[in-house]
């Protein structure tokens, strides 16, 4: 049998970057990380594993899954968009 390959964790290197994942300025990716936004300092560099991000998003949403609105493709975004109101609202009954 053929061993796998562990799968690389994407690392965001660089406040540009952090916040284009986030689909947010760099202002609001900076204040969120002073808020408990896991991320850390690398030599001059502040770095942050996507995954991290996105259970962090996810629990600061509140709902079960994570919920990344910052895609590539509008029919991706319209999908998660729905996904996350749909339990945002099933929570709230």
């Amino acid at each position: 049998m053929a061993k796998k390959k562990p799968v690389q964790e994407e690392v965001l290197t660089g406040w540009p970057a952090i916040a284009r994942f986030l689909g947010q300025p760099v202002a609001v990716a900076q204040r969120w990380a002073k808020d408990g936004m896991p991320v850390e300092r690398k030599g001059r560099s502040m770095t942050a594993s996507a995954e991290k991000l996105s259970k962090w998003l996810a629990s600061e949403s509140g709902v079960k899954e994570p919920v990344h609105i910052a895609q590539e493709t509008e029919d991706d975004l319209l999908e998660d968009l729905r996904r996350g109101l749909k339990q945002v609202r099933a929570k709230n009954r």
